[in-house]
């Protein structure tokens, strides 16, 4: 239930801080070396990843469940996500002691539908339903109409909204102890909620600070809403940024963020991949894909951050383990790194070695080799993965591998048959 239906303004957001004071982490506000020395800039972490569901969303959620009439509340409530909202939903749940239905989408990783589980307990009830976010919320919708039950929206809602602007609160005041002027704010967009609670209050308190909102390039909602002049759905989705793959954003989010937001930021899948890995293996923190957003966009804007203090928003830490090998993956296909071909062989003995021999540098190497032998013929399709030892070795190495056979496949190029074979 909301509140009122005019606009967020910075009281709204100073309200949520006082009732979230008690309950959410103040997390850190976080100098990173590594990064600053690499951007040559001030570069500060707002830890989000440190909240005791390890994401932002908890703020929304609790503050949006303590805004819903008790009687109304007690009845139970409803929520669609991609897995950091319910966790919240869940938390609060079962410290309230109120039953929760939680949809979400069929393809949410397991780590999340367990983390759901494990902060709801035996007060919540999790239908996977959906192949996306939308998917998943329409049907939360249809539900809370035939139950008579409340939805707690995870973004296009004041309240929810209101929550996680405390963010920026917390931010500001611990930019005023450390005696910090911060000049870039960069912020992920899934449905916006984020955003326009950050916006609104850091507009209010530091009107020169350049907020840029950052989505991923294959679920760029709110660039498409902008582009537009109004929310539009995306008529295509990809979904690898599960916490920020939302097809359509708030109408709520959408007209707050388009008063307040300096630009938008786009990120490829890549990048964002090669970010997790930089995060873990340089500074120790363990960010999803979300919530690795913000700082990912760093290397697309790092000549207009140079000399500046900024503050990127780490929004969530719960990244399925499972999933590190699809992450590494993409990153070294991103950087030029990893290459996967088929090509026509001879089928005798020797034939690999004249591969290796004619066609690879002396550092490169054969990550992949699979090669059936067709009875009664003489050539025979082999799918190769190559790992470059150089990455400006491509081009020599392609015209090696067409002179090998002129016919050859780079799977890179037909994304088909690349999900299907490797």
């Amino acid at each position: 239930m909301q509140t009122r239906t005019s606009k967020l303004n910075a009281t709204d957001v100073t309200n949520a801080y006082e009732v979230l004071k008690p309950i959410v982490t103040h997390t850190d506000l976080q100098y990173s070396r590594y990064l600053s020395d690499r951007y040559h800039a001030n570069v500060y972490l707002k830890r989000e990843d440190q909240q005791l569901v390890r994401s932002f969303k908890l703020r929304g959620a609790y503050y949006a469940i303590s805004q819903t009439p008790e009687g109304t509340r007690k009845a139970g409530v409803v929520c669609a996500s991609a897995g950091n909202h319910a966790q919240g939903v869940a938390w609060t749940c079962k410290r309230m002691k109120i039953p929760a239905t939680i949809f979400m989408p069929t393809t949410t990783p397991a780590q999340k539908v367990g983390q759901v589980k494990y902060f709801g307990g035996d007060y919540v009830t999790i239908k996977l339903t959906g192949d996306t976010f939308d998917q998943s919320a329409d049907a939360a919708l249809d539900f809370c109409q035939e139950n008579g039950q409340t939805f707690i929206a995870p973004f296009d809602n004041l309240n929810t909204m209101a929550g996680q602007g405390t963010i920026a609160v917390e931010i500001f005041n611990d930019a005023k102890k450390q005696n910090l002027q911060i000049d870039d704010l960069f912020v992920a967009i899934g449905g916006g909620g984020l955003l326009s609670g950050i916006s609104t209050y850091t507009k209010s308190v530091s009107p020169k600070t350049e907020i840029v909102g950052v989505e991923p390039s294959g679920a760029a909602s709110m660039k498409a809403a902008f582009d537009a002049g109004h929310p539009v759905d995306l008529e295509q989705l990809d979904k690898f940024v599960d916490g920020a793959a939302v097809q359509k954003v708030g109408e709520l989010p959408y007209a707050t963020c388009r008063a307040n937001v300096d630009r938008l930021c786009q990120v490829p899948d890549g990048q964002v991949c090669n970010t997790i890995l930089d995060l873990y293996s340089k500074t120790a923190i363990v960010a999803e894909p979300a919530g690795a957003l913000s700082v990912a966009a760093l290397e697309s804007n790092k000549d207009k951050i140079a000399g500046k203090t900024v503050v990127c928003v780490i929004s969530g830490g719960n990244n399925d383990i499972n999933r590190m090998q699809e992450i590494e993956e993409r990153s070294l296909i991103y950087n030029g790194q990893q290459h996967y071909f088929i090509v026509n062989s001879a089928q005798r003995a020797g034939a690999l070695r004249e591969f290796v021999n004619e066609v690879l540098n002396p550092d490169d190497d054969i990550t992949k080799f699979e090669y059936t032998k067709k009875v009664n013929s003489t050539m025979g399709p082999v799918l190769i993965g190559v790992r470059l030892g150089n990455v400006d070795n491509l081009d020599a190495l392609l015209a090696r591998v067409k002179r090998f056979d002129p016919k050859y496949i780079n799977l890179q190029e037909n994304q088909m048959l690349y999900r299907m074979l490797v």
